[in-house]
């Protein structure tokens, strides 16, 4: 079962949130930051991609660069750009997208419950990411960023939601990029019992994004554990800084593929071999997306093709081997282009869905790509089968979006 607790929240004046917050750390590079945080002292990317304040030689992963984080982080908050709360608070943080809204519970969630699997994980973590995200916890003392988690739809939880959404804001505004941020303090203790309790008869939380920050977290929460010769379990630092959503608010959306090459096979070729194992259609100049699983969209020579896979290419019952990530890896990326390394491979590139079908068609018009291949979205509920059943997903899987913005709340490890 779920064990959480509400946190002395450290956030920003409502005045100041549209400067502090920022895009999470990974979703953009140091010159991107650079430029998002130009003639803005008050960014959050000073904190949490602290190499901006530094020539563009200097390596983001050195000992300065952590250094630099957490004399930033302490300078906001002696200039009360970061305030921390006087009490422990659960928060509801609201998306909104494309007329679309999901509501999360912003949290503390429970260092062992990821050391236990009951906060479970559906993609493979790489060290050198685990530790660099470590580094940054360790300087600050702090998780300076949340990690988003997905939960079963639970009805106490959804009247909480309602019942706190209802008031007034704390924060409400639209990032630079469309997406609205809501932001609501739960002020009353009651509720903050019963959210308490409603977590307990939940029975796993899903990593959705953020599984390196994930990992990370957890470690050091058990690293400052094992240190503490009068480690009582209570302490703030086995609790880290989560954001979690009912599973049926959350839409995965498409995560796509380019290839630079077609394996030294003609496009005629390339099509011949597909018909071994796709059922393809030529779709014209249009642009076409996938509506259904097993269902690909294919750009190539200037036309879009539709790709069904044949019944008994794929088994339904395998929960790794009826994602249409698993068939197009295995059935066109190795056997035919003879890509096998998803994570390394140089000849394969990957856009995510946000970007739109455009961008595909922009990149192989350009001639940078060869071919383009867009997947039908998996679903949430393939995402907690999976994780339920122990199994991994193949990399570049989910995309989820909007991101959550960071800078809104922020945890420290010693209150």
């Amino acid at each position: 079962m779920a064990k959480v607790k509400p946190f002395k929240g450290v956030r920003p004046p409502r005045e100041l949130v549209t400067r502090v917050a920022s895009r999470p750390y990974d979703v953009l590079n140091s010159e991107e930051a650079r430029q998002e945080a130009a003639g803005n002292p008050m960014s959050l990317y000073h904190i949490i991609k602290p190499e901006i304040d530094f020539e563009s030689s200097v390596d983001e992963h050195d000992a300065c660069v952590y250094d630099r984080a957490v004399e930033n982080f302490n300078a906001f908050q002696k200039n009360g750009w970061l305030k921390q709360d006087e009490k422990e608070h659960y928060y509801i943080y609201a998306q909104t997208m494309d007329g679309r809204t999901q509501y999360g519970i912003v949290l503390a969630a429970y260092v062992n419950d990821y050391m236990s699997g009951c906060i479970k994980k559906h993609e493979l973590t790489r060290r050198d990411k685990e530790e660099d995200r470590m580094k940054h916890v360790r300087v600050n003392n702090a998780n300076v960023e949340p990690v988003f988690f997905a939960f079963p739809d639970n009805a106490e939880l959804e009247e909480i939601i309602r019942s706190v959404t209802a008031g007034k804001a704390e924060y409400d505004f639209v990032a630079p990029d469309g997406f609205g941020h809501t932001f609501w303090v739960v002020e009353d203790d009651a509720l903050t019992e019963r959210i308490t309790k409603a977590f307990e008869a939940i029975p796993a939380l899903y990593i959705a994004d953020g599984h390196h920050r994930t990992a990370a977290a957890a470690l050091v929460g058990a690293e400052k554990a094992k240190a503490n010769p009068e480690h009582r379990g209570d302490e703030e630092y086995n609790y880290f800084l989560a954001v979690a959503f009912p599973a049926s608010h959350l839409n995965i959306i498409d995560y796509n593929r380019v290839v630079k090459d077609l394996n030294g096979l003609s496009a005629a070729e390339f099509i011949n071999r597909l018909e071994m194992n796709f059922i393809v259609t030529d779709m014209g100049l249009e642009t076409y997306k996938p509506s259904k699983l097993h269902e690909f969209s294919m750009y190539l020579g200037g036309h879009w093709y539709r790709l069904e896979a044949m019944e008994g290419r794929y088994d339904d019952n395998d929960p790794i081997g009826v994602l249409d990530v698993t068939i197009s890896s295995d059935m066109i990326l190795r056997d035919i282009l003879g890509i096998t390394d998803l994570r390394s491979d140089k000849r394969i590139d990957f856009v995510g869905g946000i970007r739109g079908l455009g961008e595909l068609k922009r990149r192989v018009d350009s001639g940078e790509m060869a071919m383009a291949l867009a997947l039908y979205p998996v679903s949430m509920k393939q995402l907690m089968d999976i994780a339920d059943t122990g199994n991994i997903m193949p990399p570049k899987t989910t995309w989820f979006e909007p991101k959550l913005r960071s800078g809104l709340v922020i945890h420290k490890l010693d209150d």
